[in-house]
């Protein structure tokens, strides 16, 4: 059985008819961490929210495949209960619904399953514990009020909760300062511990990074990636910028 989880064959895609990806390919493997870096409007979350099928993004050519299944055409939720999770950048406020109830019902239709509200309770308290968030942002409308910081935490609890076998975290360590971007960083390092699930990691800095082994690194640029590497081209990155993968 291949152990290739997601596999991205030629992909195009864009949004208002404007095409922002060019041919992308890209192959994960269970349990890998892969890192996606590029400038400032190189098509890094376009390629994020085309993966999970954010209707605003239309796929105008090339296939994706999730465990050997063809979900080009797969609505979000459809791919959400398959083991799919996306992290926003900027999460929005939902108001009318608690944190604490979009992540029983999200559970509870990946499952399946009716969930006993005590231990869902039981849980939750106990994943929130590890992110260092106060228990009574569970019983607050999802993201209402919540600083930037405890948006990310927010984010970084539902996949804990959720468990899925492939996350895209996109930008999640953008505007944190250094204590929430290590709380953030540790709540990574438990779901790959916990659940060894896959991450595709979308960012600028590579901070989040400092505790992962990352197996590896895709350079966007301009819609299309234009180099692959391992670990070590992060460190290039940092050291010298995108300048050489950029042409005129």
């Amino acid at each position: 059985m291949s152990d290739i989880l997601l596999e991205i064959k030629n992909l195009s895609s864009g949004i208002e008819e404007r095409e922002i990806l060019h041919g992308i390919d890209l192959e994960l493997n269970a349990g890998e961490v892969h890192v996606i870096m590029g400038p400032n409007g190189a098509g890094k979350s376009t390629l994020g929210n085309t993966i999970m099928g954010d209707p605003r993004y239309e796929i105008t050519g090339g296939s994706i495949f999730f465990e050997g299944e063809d979900i080009t055409g797969l609505s979000t939720d459809k791919r959400a209960n398959m083991g799919m999770f996306l992290s926003f950048q900027n999460p929005i406020e939902v108001p009318g619904i608690t944190l604490s109830n979009f992540i029983r019902t999200s559970l509870e239709q990946r499952t399946g399953e009716h969930i006993r509200v005590w231990d869902f309770k039981k849980k939750l308290e106990a994943t929130m514990e590890i992110l260092d968030m106060d228990p009574s942002y569970a019983e607050r409308d999802l993201n209402v009020g919540f600083s930037g910081g405890e948006k990310k935490k927010a984010e970084i609890l539902q996949l804990l909760m959720l468990k899925p076998k492939l996350a895209i975290l996109d930008e999640t360590d953008s505007g944190l300062d250094v204590d929430a971007v290590r709380t953030v960083s540790e709540g990574i390092r438990e779901y790959k511990k916990s659940v060894g699930g896959a991450l595709l990691i979308i960012t600028h800095s590579t901070r989040i990074l400092e505790a992962l082994k990352v197996d590896a690194t895709h350079v966007l640029v301009d819609g299309r990636i234009v180099e692959n590497g391992d670990a070590a081209l992060i460190e290039e990155i940092n050291d010298r910028g995108f300048e050489r993968f950029i042409t005129e």
